[in-house]
């Protein structure tokens, strides 16, 4: 990709980083009324049976995950015209997702401004290490990478760290700005939840929200990982790294069905996506269909995303992710090689 096209391609999709206020609101309208209805739902069937009020809380968590995308764009500031509205609604947002605005928004950014790049890993990202990292660390490194790589856990524990324990203390040299946003929003979270279990009982209220929170954080967590961690995605050191390259070549498009694309914010358009933060999710596809050059992008489906699992470290010299399994034999290879006596 030379430098001109680069300039071409961001120049092809700026049309489509304008906001429409009407879109906004009917998208806000359409997603938080019927994660609140099927919330009810959820809870008023728990009455008959836990597994028939499943039913509601596997659909209230997608809409869930559509609230955390209109969330996501608004800390990208690509909701709304207006960055006072992006904030408030974000913020709003925010406390059904229990992610506190600007601390997510700046590691968001962050994200963006490195993603794929490895000499700048750690903030915004999934644990990442090289083939040769990962060979030469200790094996206390080793055993902690392959825990935090397992999907049991990645998904699981993943969501609960995060959301629950990560999200709710600032980070070091965080501005007194996102402190007390972070403080703000912790305190409506709580205020919110002790609402809810003085109306309902703790016990149905922990049995319709934790549901809710670990299918939704889960997909959450799969969508992030899913759309970094692809066999021939992009890493490169800072002194190779290009940010059009790491947007379109490091960024799957996630072709998914129509239903599932719509509970998930069009964020399946995940190269539009990082090529333009500032084109809101209900863009995405026009800009992905209009733009010539975005049609040849990496392209996974549902079926193919299922391989991602295996793929835990990143092959530097072929340039491509592999498996544990593979690195076993790179391992003993290197071994046998180190092991012929010199002539």
């Amino acid at each position: 990709m030379t430098l001109q096209s680069t300039k071409n391609l961001r120049k092809q999709v700026a049309p489509f980083e304008k906001s429409t206020t009407k879109e906004s609101i009917w998208q806000i309208i359409n997603t938080v009324a019927p994660f609140v209805i099927l919330w009810f739902l959820a809870y008023i069937s728990l009455s008959v049976s836990y597994w028939l009020a499943l039913v509601p809380m596997v659909i209230a968590a997608g809409f869930l995950t559509r609230i955390f995308i209109i969330f996501h764009d608004c800390t990208h500031h690509s909701f709304f015209k207006s960055r006072r509205a992006n904030r408030i609604v974000g913020t709003c947002m925010g406390v059904l997702t229990i992610f506190p605005f600007d601390q997510w928004g700046h590691e968001h950014s962050v994200h963006h401004a490195t993603s794929g790049n490895l000499d700048k890993r750690g903030t915004g990202d999934i644990w990442t290490l090289t083939v040769d990292e990962y060979l030469a660390a200790p094996l206390s490194l080793r055993i902690a990478y392959r825990f935090y790589r397992n999907p049991l856990v990645m998904l699981g524990l993943g969501p609960i760290y995060v959301f629950l324990l990560k999200n709710r203390f600032n980070r070091k040299g965080a501005k007194k700005k996102e402190r007390n946003n972070t403080y703000l929003t912790n305190v409506l979270i709580v205020a919110l939840y002790a609402l809810l279990c003085w109306a309902i009982g703790w016990q149905s209220f922990l049995l319709v929200q934790g549901s809710i929170f670990m299918i939704s954080g889960a997909a959450g967590i799969w969508l992030f990982y899913v759309q970094h961690t692809f066999e021939d995605s992009y890493f490169e050191e800072d002194k190779e790294w290009e940010y059009v390259k790491a947007a379109v070549e490091g960024s799957s498009f996630y072709k998914l069905p129509k239903i599932m694309q719509f509970l998930t914010g069009n964020i399946g358009y995940h190269h539009v996506h990082h090529l333009s933060p500032r084109v809101p999710n209900y863009k995405l596809e026009e800009a992905h269909n209009n733009t010539a050059p975005l049609q040849n992008v990496p392209t996974i489906t549902l079926a193919t995303s299922l391989k991602s699992l295996r793929f835990r470290l990143w092959d530097e010299k072929n340039k491509n992710f592999v498996s544990f399994k593979e690195v076993k034999a790179v391992a003993k290879k290197r071994i046998s090689v180190h092991a012929k006596p010199e002539v």
